[in-house]
């Protein structure tokens, strides 16, 4: 193998150790290697540093293990070239799986240039993206929550939720609270409700009839302080993020005029793909790095498989629940592309594709400043009028009429 790099090396990270080869290409045509083990404390990590530099080594590669390989990314940037690399990209010749061996054959994959690495934001990108994800988690688990509550109130034969369109509203709520403090009263309760929910009060009194009991007033107590908690807290990272993407505001604000976004999910799609288009070559490039295009399995000229790739699940996530968003705006283009597939391909193959077209438009507007220009629901029909006037004159004439086409001339006011 022609060898790309003089010097390199090749990191293998676990918890408590990290292997490190280094390979030197010689004057005289041989190649110098040189494997140590170095512990994962800051300390040892320095020290890793110093030794690369002092034998030379320009080119680091090393494993996207778990978060392992964070701290030891971090504290080598900006002094060496870093290549974080797919695990499952790299394959060990079998029988040879040690953590020794592995360092040497990412060193030798380095150096002959066989390695492609990930793609790595720098630091305040990678900042907001904890924020961002983190809020993602915090309110996965408020819905978990929200599902537990149900659950007891289903046990306790308490069936607001058959009523109320959201039990966790301020009428909810406010019901919720007196069911804790023991109020066993249904009219009083119902009478507990606001504004729309008052026209339903007669149908709120049997609903609030049930057998509650000591425990359940306990767990609802528990689970609603979880839930106010969680609240607060996905408030307060809202807050931190704000600050944080101050610098990314003009690529937030463009996605955000996108169908199906608001600043939220604007601000995640923002922290996982970043400001600057030009690290993906091309919109493609960035489908497949996200995992929402179909993948290619393809042997002896048949089609095995169209399933979509492994990719950025966090974006893929907030993609998604964009495009089911998108995908319910009244006269869109998005409206018209998920019920154009949903028939035939089924609704989540749909989603997909839609998440796939709001990722190409955001890669376009971000690329070059464009902004976002609604197509209308009727641009598949316009785009196929040859194909589709054949099949809507046969329907008809299917319904026992006579039709006659006359073009209409339509001339420019």
């Amino acid at each position: 193998m022609e060898l790309i790099y003089k010097f390199c090396c090749g990191l293998d990270v676990h918890k408590r150790s990290i292997s490190a080869c280094m390979r030197r290409f010689l004057e005289d045509g041989n190649i110098h290697q040189e494997t140590k083990t170095f512990g994962t404390m800051t300390q040892d990590i320095l020290e890793l540093a110093d030794w690369l530099a002092a034998v030379g080594v320009t080119h680091v590669a090393l494993e996207s293990t778990g978060s392992y390989w964070k701290p030891v990314y971090n504290i080598l940037e900006g002094r060496f070239k870093l290549v974080l690399v797919n695990a499952c990209h790299l394959k060990q010749v079998p029988g040879r799986k040690t953590d020794v061996k592995d360092c040497q054959w990412l060193a030798q994959l380095l150096q002959a240039g066989l390695l492609q690495g990930s793609f790595i934001p720098d630091r305040p990108q990678r900042e907001l993206r904890d924020l961002t994800r983190h809020r993602s988690q915090l309110v996965a688990e408020k819905n978990r929550a929200a599902n537990r509550i149900q659950k007891i109130l289903e046990d306790a034969n308490i069936k607001l939720a058959s009523v109320a369109s959201d039990i966790l509203g301020v009428s909810g709520r406010d019901m919720l609270r007196a069911l804790i403090r023991g109020e066993t009263d249904a009219k009083k309760m119902a009478d507990l409700a606001r504004r729309q929910l008052r026209s339903k009060i007669p149908e709120l009194r049997p609903a609030l009839e049930g057998k509650v009991t000591e425990h359940h007033r306990f767990m609802l107590a528990e689970l609603l302080n979880h839930l106010e908690y969680l609240e607060s807290r996905i408030e307060g990272f809202s807050r931190r993020i704000e600050e944080v993407s101050r610098p990314f505001a003009p690529a937030i604000t463009k996605v955000a005029t996108l169908p199906g976004f608001d600043q939220r999910s604007a601000q995640n799609v923002v922290a996982e793909i970043g400001a600057d288009m030009d690290v993906f070559p091309s919109a493609q490039h960035l489908a497949s790095w996200a995992g929402i295009c179909p993948g290619n399995n393809e042997s002896a000229g048949k089609r095995k498989s169209g399933k979509t790739t492994k990719g950025n699940r966090w974006l893929r996530s907030a993609l998604s629940q964009s495009a089911w968003a998108a995908a319910r705006k009244k006269d869109s283009y998005f409206q018209a592309q998920y019920r154009r597939l949903a028939g035939r391909r089924g609704k989540k193959r749909a989603i997909v594709a839609v998440a796939h077209s709001l990722l190409t438009i955001i890669y376009h507007m971000l690329k070059h400043g464009s902004d976002y220009r609604e197509l209308g629901c009727d641009y598949f029909d316009k785009l196929n009028a040859h194909r589709l006037l054949p099949h809507l004159l046969k329907r008809i004439k299917d319904m026992g009429y006579q039709v006659s086409l006359q073009e209409s001339n339509q001339e420019a006011a």
